[in-house]
């Protein structure tokens, strides 16, 4: 009983070694990872070594010069290991995203040399998923800028090295501004740990700002700008790296129910649980069903990389048809295999990276 093949092979710009860092320190630690709750800091370091958090960079600032498609591949091989690890990484990317575009260079440069883990920040406990409209305020302080806010919660909170940071804007109209804040930044605290159901290790929680200080030239793009922004360039990232995330979960479901039925036998039966029409029949759905939601994202890809048309409806669709199908996945393999659970990370996360706004 055989697997269908990844979405994305021999893509120039996804690290060689990214297959050994996550068979090597990835993949060992994720059972641990998601009983603990505890930040994958090791496979991140790993990935950072291997120049994973620098594919997505410029090659001018030392970076990989990957794009999307590239980024998708790499999460979505994480996926199959990790969730917790792939959610980082995912969050990373689509702050780089903004970075690359409107972020100075020596923050472009460490990111490029695995030495910066960056995140977005733009849920706010005021405004839930409204993510276009902050209640975060940005005021002049000086010849720098005061926030406040309370974000309602932050991937890698604690972790990341920046977040790229959404408020009100500062003077100019429009609904949003968006800075680079460090995570060390005076006034930032963080209120409790993350203990969810899936994804426990990736440091999700809430951050409060109360009178952070950043310099004036923190500032991410024009100021009230931050909307066009997060639609045009961050949206693209998170959505398409979503489907990837849940894409990497399918197939780590169907390969592990592949071997569970292979090796599995019917005693008094002489025959293994792959060998029974109806299992196989099963089987085959959820290997069709991961397949589907595979070629939608290769399909959102090509529109992406051609200009077609369809391009943005294909991005604003994406996240939803490859999720839903990693839920119904997870689903099937846990009947088909009768209710067992791996000890993998990924078991209980299925459907748990559908969120929008990110941060």
């Amino acid at each position: 009983m055989t697997s269908a093949a990844p979405t994305h092979q021999n893509l120039s710009h996804v690290p060689e070694n990214l297959t050994a860092v996550i068979a090597d320190v990835i993949a060992p630690a994720a059972a641990e990872v998601d009983r603990t709750g505890a930040f994958p800091r090791p496979g991140i370091d790993a990935l950072a070594r291997a120049g994973v958090l620098g594919a997505a960079s410029a090659t001018d600032v030392g970076g990989g010069g990957g794009g999307l498609a590239d980024v998708a591949a790499i999460v979505e091989q994480i996926a199959g290991a990790c969730s917790s690890t792939a959610m980082v990484v995912l969050m990373h990317f689509s702050a780089v995203s903004v970075l690359e575009a409107h972020g100075p260079r020596d923050v472009r440069e460490a990111v490029a040399a695995g030495r910066h883990l960056s995140t977005l920040a733009f849920s706010e406990a005021g405004t839930r998923s409204h993510f276009w409209s902050p209640a975060g305020t940005a005021v002049r302080d000086g010849d720098g800028v005061r926030l406040d806010a309370r974000k309602s919660w932050i991937t890698a909170a604690g972790e990341a090295d920046s977040y790229v940071w959404s408020s009100r804007p500062l003077a100019a109209d429009g609904p949003m501004t968006l800075w680079r804040v460090p995570s060390t930044a005076s006034g930032l605290s963080e209120p409790g740990a993350f203990d969810g159901l899936g994804l426990r290790g990736n440091a999700s929680r809430p951050v409060t700002a109360d009178g952070v200080v950043v310099p004036a030239d923190a500032l991410l793009g024009a100021d009230g700008a931050g909307l066009d922004i997060a639609l045009s360039v961050v949206l693209p990232t998170f959505l398409v790296g979503n489907a990837a995330f849940s894409v990497g979960l399918a197939q780590a479901l169907v390969d592990e129910a592949a071997a569970h039925l292979t090796r599995t036998r019917l005693e008094h039966l002489g025959r293994s649980l792959a060998e029974q029409p109806t299992t196989r029949a099963q089987y085959a759905a959820l290997l069709t069903r991961t397949a589907e939601a595979r070629a939608f994202l290769a399909d959102t890809l090509t529109a992406l990389g051609t200009g077609r048309a369809d391009a943005m409806l294909r991005v604003l669709q994406v996240k939803a048809v490859a999720g839903e199908a990693a839920a119904e996945v997870a689903d099937g393999v846990m009947r088909v295999c009768g209710a067992r659970r791996s000890a993998g990370s990924w078991g209980s996360n299925a459907g748990s990276a559908t969120r929008w706004p990110p941060g």
